[in-house]
């Protein structure tokens, strides 16, 4: 009997959805990063996305990257959160690669690197437009200037990130700045970077649509390969499954009840006071699994169902039918945040499937 809440994750649709973003890009003069972070540095899913042709992993936890080390894997890794001083000896031990944006801790990755005996790559992020991390323009130059004057450090270029605080687009303007400043640091320092890392997910409506991509080589997916969606407005990427992960849970209890709560209302278990309305009786279902296993807001239900709330560790669901016993599973598609949350929980099961 499969466990259940579980996340049942095909391999093969999302090594269909790797390669096929790897072979478009390629055609634009782009190499793919695989974003793992929302994996858990599955060694499994790793595999499949460098078996798919993608160039190197990334993730935004030092110890996601230990884990992937620990499954044997040797394909070059980026940490593409900037790493915090206290980890600092880990990042240049485990990561081949960190993005960063404090030229402190790019002092302190040095000095560890030295220690280790090891080279450590580095990417400076610039801020152009989101207000997440990012080295202003203005303060690049001098930045590039101490990075490149830092024993064992290799400065491997830069990068941004959009549209994952503020929703910022990437598009030809932006885009057209970071390759502006990519070429005034290698006029500049007399020098070719590696890395023009463009973004994200979001990216790839600007980089699939025939703009001018300029000097940008790299982005950085996981959204598009793990949900075969953009990021931009979730539409479903052409081609791509959207189905490569989906989340099982089981029917605890199956009733018919009113909709309009009984009784004085005050704040609900998450300091939410709830609005009611009475649509008569409803035939409601519960499922074993909450707020600590997934993002409720992030799930589509079945057609003929809805989800309606949920607390810590009951979800609530109304069907149009009479269809959902005690017992039965229902299978969900996930956004990221539904998928980041059910991934971390310990109490929701991962299976693996390939055909």
């Amino acid at each position: 009997m499969m466990p259940a809440p579980r996340l049942v994750i095909d391999l093969d649709k999302i090594y269909h959805n790797a390669h096929r973003l790897v072979n478009r890009l390629a055609q634009r003069g782009i190499s793919v990063t695989g974003v793992t972070k929302a994996t858990l540095g599955s060694a499994e899913i790793a595999a499949t996305l460098l078996k798919a042709g993608v160039k190197k992993l990334g993730d935004s936890r030092i110890e996601n990257i230990e884990a992937m080390r620990i499954g044997q894997q040797s394909a070059l890794m980026t940490l593409i959160r900037s790493p915090m001083l206290s980890q600092a000896q880990r990042v240049v031990r485990h990561a081949d690669i960190s993005c960063n944006t404090e030229i402190e801790v790019i002092r302190r990755l040095s000095f560890e690197a030295q220690k280790a005996e090891c080279q450590h790559g580095v990417v400076l992020m610039v801020e152009l437009g989101d207000l997440r991390e990012g080295i202003m323009p203005n303060d690049l130059l001098d930045c590039v200037r101490e990075t490149l004057s830092l024993p064992n450090i290799d400065f491997k270029g830069i990068g941004t990130n959009l549209a994952c605080r503020s929703g910022v687009a990437p598009d030809a303007r932006n885009m057209a700045k970071l390759t502006e400043l990519a070429e005034l640091i290698e006029t500049t320092f007399a020098l070719q970077m590696e890395v023009v890392s463009g973004g994200n997910s979001a990216n790839l409506q600007w980089a699939l649509s025939g703009e001018e991509i300029g000097r940008i080589n790299d982005l950085r997916l996981g959204e598009a390969i793990l949900l075969g969606c953009e990021t931009l407005y979730r539409q479903p990427l052409n081609g791509l499954h959207t189905d490569a992960i989906t989340l099982a849970a089981e029917v605890i209890e199956a009733k018919v009840k009113p909709t309009l709560p009984s009784g004085q209302i005050a704040q609900n278990a998450f300091g939410e006071t709830p609005v009611a309305a009475d649509r008569g009786q409803v035939t409601q279902a519960i499922l074993a699994i909450g707020r600590q296993d997934t993002d409720p807001d992030g799930l589509q239900a079945p057609a003929g169902t809805e989800v309606m709330g949920a607390s810590s560790d009951h979800l609530i669901l109304e069907s149009a039918g009479d269809n959902l016993f005690v017992g039965t599973e229902v299978t969900f598609q996930l956004n990221y945040s539904a998928l980041v949350r059910s991934m971390t929980s310990p109490y929701v099961a991962k299976i693996m499937k390939q055909i």
